[in-house]
């Protein structure tokens, strides 16, 4: 898939057409980040959205004793930084680059001209903060009804349905995450984490590789994520 494929299937270019589209992205910036760079702190003040063109970025919080916690992991044709188009101010979570990095940033001034001249950008962006409110609400009762085992099989489903490849054995899913990682996205610590995997491996649902899973049974690992 080339660039230009990727960038189109983000919610501010899909509602464009071809000319639209290029020369929007003629007025956006190229950033690249190596694997674990902060592109910006919780608490900064953000005026910027921005486009993954290549690679993987994670967005998390802290609290004030200093836990972590994983919103998202995001990838190609991804976008975030949204919400400082329409209240620019400071940034509700830290981004940082999981692997090197390519985006494209595009700040509040010139965004909004393109939502005035295009209604349906401003629709399609809607659709998409609405689609991030319904997640964080999903979310919230995943950490409150669902069990860690439950919360684990979810993630790796979720995981696996944006960056997985099928292959012969099952879907590999080359996330990219550390178990500490991979802790922080469902909420839990790493050792309840590593003893969910560890009981999915002794099933033959999933096979640990590294930073990486393949997923032999999606359609239990699907059910024990319900």
């Amino acid at each position: 898939m080339t660039d230009d494929q990727v960038v189109r299937r983000a919610p501010l270019f899909s509602a464009l057409d071809d000319a639209s589209a290029a020369s929007l992205r003629a007025s956006m910036e190229n950033v690249k980040l190596g694997k674990g760079t902060v592109l910006f702190s919780e608490g900064d003040e953000g005026d910027h959205l921005y486009v993954i063109v290549e690679g993987k970025l994670k967005l998390g919080t802290s609290s004030g004793d200093g836990r972590e916690n994983l919103l998202s992991v995001l990838g190609p044709g991804e976008m975030f930084g949204e919400l400082s188009l329409f209240d620019p101010g400071p940034r509700t979570a830290t981004a940082t680059a999981v692997t090197d990095v390519r985006l494209l940033s595009l700040g509040h001034d010139k965004v909004i001209p393109w939502v005035t001249q295009h209604p349906q950008v401003a629709l399609d962006l809607l659709g998409r903060l609405s689609q991030r409110l319904r997640r964080t609400n999903e979310v919230v009762g995943d950490l409150v009804f669902s069990d860690v085992p439950g919360r684990v099989a979810k993630a790796l489903i979720d995981l696996g349905e944006r960056f997985g490849k099928d292959t012969p054995e099952g879907l590999y899913v080359n996330h990219d995450l550390t178990q500490e990682e991979l802790a922080q996205l469902v909420g839990a610590s790493r050792e309840t984490v590593n003893k969910a995997l560890a009981d999915f491996a002794g099933r033959n649902w999933i096979r640990l590789d590294g930073r990486a899973v393949l997923i032999i049974d999606v359609e239990r690992l699907g059910k024990r994520g319900r």
